[in-house]
Formats: structure tokens, C-alpha cells, sequence
């Protein structure tokens, strides 16, 4: 039997108003997974509607992945269990893909900009391994170039498989069950589902335009957490970056708690950030760890990132890691230490960081021609505030577009209504065209 929230008081009977009280009423759990909605003729008849318009709601819910077409059998509200995505992960991954103009849901770089791994490749023609398994797990020269450009003295380094991994490993090593950490809200949906996965307690800090906002920072102390999670600039989804000033003050916060917790800084954006590389171990050294990702300047398949730190914990971060994979590739380290080095490798990462950037800048003008204005992001994306959720989803993929829903980027169910869009893939020839999307998608519902 079909299922049907009430449309006697509907007023906005375009494709975009009926998608997005079909999707709220998803929300909500009027609608919930496997119910089948009313044919299209049905809606069409009660509503005093063509057919054509609430064909066009459909796609729109098609797009965005509320809804599944099955043929003649009819149109279901989507349940796609992925088992090995955490409920934040899944609310994450994008939908079917058909009718879909630009993606901007998953934060992920441009392909076109990332440098060219084919010259690395042909460089790096012989075997890295030493033959020793208990061999240094870094490659000194890469090491070297890494120490050269670190943001703040580090007394060890290494080499790890990505961000996550390293900060993975790092929270391992110092979180406990009942522990708490701080982090930030908004903030990266795979550190929530960290902390939770290894038993702790987040604690939920607000941010400014400048980083995380001091006054939230000692409050949050005041539960003597044992590790701080930040993106010191490029920060996902807010696009905010730390100053100098706001690191030094943060440290001096810190400084005077009961006692100092870990902080784990993820500079996830690097090379493609536009905003100075700031660090809380110019300041705190002995209780930072500061992660660099390559993922987004250089290759998210590469998995690689350098992280840097105290050497107690370093040391038994890297000890820890010989009784699993080891170390990371030698033959990847090569590669990076290429691209790190090499002039055309160089001269294209300093290429791409100059197309973000004024992509980022050119989104944000026409924003603001049509009344909206925002500060314009660092890195790759834009967190837009909207009126509803769900309603803002359907409307951008009426117009083709899909984005990446708010909430997941809270730790609570108590999430203000946003959309993360990665306004680094919007090319200057698309810039107008996705701000009228998105200023109408703040006003849908």
C-alpha cells in the first residue's frame, strides 16, 4: 500500500516543494524505508498538477538518494544498508547518480588537478626495499624534505597510510574507554566515530572564524580530557583557518588546565591550502602531534601522510606499528619524495592551489551578487546554512546538483540545518549557475 504525508495545505506545488515535503516526511519517519509512494497520476490529481511536475519531484528524490525507482512496481523510499559504513558515513555517501549534473557531495579533490604520477612512476623504476624488515621505516631524504617544511620543531617523524591513520593510531595510544575527547562541532563525521569506536566520550567544542573559540575550549576542559582533535586550516566542512594569534591563545588556554591533553592537529589539505601552516607545537610541543596528508594535493590513492611529534609517543606509534603492516612503502615514499621535489610536480600542485583558491573566491562573489555573502572558505569546500535540510538536498538536485548533507558534521542528533558542497570542483564557468542553485536552496522548505 502506498504512503503519503498530508498535502491538503501544501502552497508550493513545484517539482522543488513537492520533493521537499516527501523528504522531510523521510525525515521525520512518516515515511520510512521500503514504503512506496503514491503514483505519479495520484499526486498529480490531488494536488491539481501535471504529471510532468511530479515526475520532476521524483527525480529530484531520485537524486539525492531518498527514493529508488523499481520499475512498475513503483517508487520506494531508499534503504541501501552499507555494513561497513558507521550511520554518519552512510549519510554521507551519495546516491544514484543518474541525472546528476555536478557532485559536490564528497570533498574529495579535482582529479584534473592533481599533479601527474605518470613521470614519478617512470623515475621510480627500481625496488626501494632494503631487504631489512627492521629498517629505518622512513626514507631519510624524505624525511629531510618533511622536517624542512614542518610548521613547528618535532623531535621524531614518521610516515603513515593517510591522515586517518595516523591520527587512528595516535588516539589509540592515548585514549581509553571513559576517556574524553574534545572535538570540534562542526567537524569531520570519521573523528566522532572514532572516538566512539575506541569507547570515549566526545565533548563538543564551537568554532569562529578564527578556529575553535577559546571560551568553548575552557569550558570543555573543565571535563579533563585526555586528547583535542583540530584542523588547524582548510577545515572540513567550515572551510574556517587558525590564525597565530588564535593558536597561541588556545595554547595558553590549554597551558593552564589541570592537565595539558593531547593535541592532534590534521592538516588534511596541505600543499592546496591557501592560508599559513599553523601549529599548537610552537607552543606545546611536548603534548602535539600535527598530521599532513598528500591525499588532496597529490593523489588520495597515493595513502600516504607524515606525521610529526613528541618522541615518546612517535616511537610507540612506530614500535606499535612494526607488529602490523610494517611501515608504509618504501616505493610510495619514493614517489612522493618525486613529486615533493620534482619542478613540473611542483609548479602543478602550486597550480592547483591557485584554481581553488580562485574558485573559492569566485563562488563566494556571485553568492553575494544574489544577497548571500559568506567569507570566502579556505581548501576545497563551503558550508552553506539553509533553512531545511532535506528540502535544500531536493532543491540543488532539481537543478542537478547534489551536495553532502550538515548533520553527519555534528556529534548530536541537535545538528542547525547546513549542506557541505565542494565548491573546489565548481570551474568558473559553472560559478553562476551553482549560486542561484544554492541560494534558492537556502530558502527551500
Amino acid at each position: 500500500m502506498a504512503s503519503s504525508p498530508d498535502l491538503s495545505a501544501l502552497e508550493d506545488r513545484t517539482p522543488q516543494g513537492i520533493a521537499g515535503t516527501f523528504a522531510r516526511a523521510v525525515r521525520s519517519g512518516e515515511l520510512v524505508p521500503g514504503d512506496r509512494l503514491p503514483t505519479v497520476r495520484a499526486v498529480a490529481a490531488e494536488l491539481g498538477v501535471s504529471p510532468a511536475t511530479v515526475s520532476a519531484a521524483w527525480q529530484a528524490l531520485r537524486r539525492t538518494g531518498v527514493v529508488v525507482s523499481r520499475g512498475r512496481s513503483g517508487t520506494f523510499v531508499l534503504d541501501t544498508p552499507r555494513t561497513w559504513l558507521t550511520p554518519r558515513q552512510q549519510g554521507l555517501v551519495a546516491g544514484p547518480t543518474e541525472q546528476v549534473r555536478l557532485d559536490l557531495s564528497r570533498g574529495t579533490p579535482d582529479p584534473t588537478l592533481l599533479p601527474a604520477l605518470g613521470p614519478a612512476l617512470g623515475r621510480v623504476s627500481t625496488p626501494a626495499f632494503t631487504g631489512v624488515y627492521q629498517d629505518e621505516p622512513v626514507l631519510p631524504a624524505l624525511r629531510q624534505l618533511l622536517l624542512g617544511s614542518w610548521p613547528s620543531p618535532v623531535e621524531a617523524l614518521t610516515v603513515v597510510n593517510g591522515a586517518m591513520d595516523g591520527i587512528n593510531r595516535t588516539l589509540e595510544l592515548v585514549v581509553r574507554l571513559g576517556d574524553r575527547v574534545v572535538l570540534e562541532s562542526p567537524g569531520y563525521p570519521m573523528f566522532y566515530d572514532l572516538v566512539e569506536s575506541l569507547g570515549a566520550e566526545i565533548i563538543p567544542v564551537e568554532l569562529d572564524r578564527h578556529g575553535i573559540r577559546p571560551t568553548s575550549l575552557r569550558t570543555a576542559l573543565e571535563a579533563s580530557p585526555v586528547a583535542v582533535v583540530l584542523q588547524p586550516r582548510a577545515h572540513n566542512p567550515t572551510g574556517v583557518a587558525m590564525t597565530g594569534v588564535r593558536a597561541q591563545t588556545l595554547a595558553g588556554v590549554l597551558r593552564r588546565a589541570p592537565a595539558c591533553p593531547w593535541i592532534v592537529e590534521d592538516d588534511h589539505s596541505g600543499s592546496i591550502s591557501t592560508r599559513p601552516d599553523v601549529s599548537l607545537g610552537n607552543h606545546l610541543p611536548d603534548r602535539t602531534v600535527h598530521v599532513r596528508s598528500f591525499s588532496k594535493s597529490h593523489g588520495p590513492d597515493l595513502r600516504i601522510a607524515a606525521l610529526g611529534g613528541p618522541a615518546s609517543l612517535v616511537d610507540s606509534l612506530v614500535g606499535r606499528r612494526m607488529l602490523g603492516p610494517g611501515w608504509t612503502s618504501r616505493m610510495l615514499q619514493t614517489i612522493l619524495h618525486d613529486l615533493l621535489t620534482e619542478a613540473r610536480s611542483l609548479d602543478e600542485v602550486s597550480e592547483a592551489r591557485r584554481q581553488y583558491f580562485g574558485r573559492q573566491r569566485d563562488l563566494v562573489a556571485h553568492l553575494a551578487e544574489l544577497g548571500l555573502h559568506l567569507p570566502a572558505p579556505d581548501g576545497i569546500n563551503l558550508w552553506l546554512p539553509v533553512r531545511d535540510e532535506r528540502a535544500a538536498l531536493a532543491h540543488l538536485a532539481a537543478a542537478g546538483i547534489r551536495a553532502a548533507p550538515g548533520s553527519p558534521f555534528f556529534p548530536g542528533p541537535a545538528a542547525p540545518p547546513h549542506v557541505r558542497v565542494t565548491s573546489g570542483l565548481v570551474a568558473p564557468e559553472h560559478a553562476a549557475t551553482v549560486a542561484a542553485a544554492l541560494v534558492g536552496a537556502t530558502r527551500a522548505g
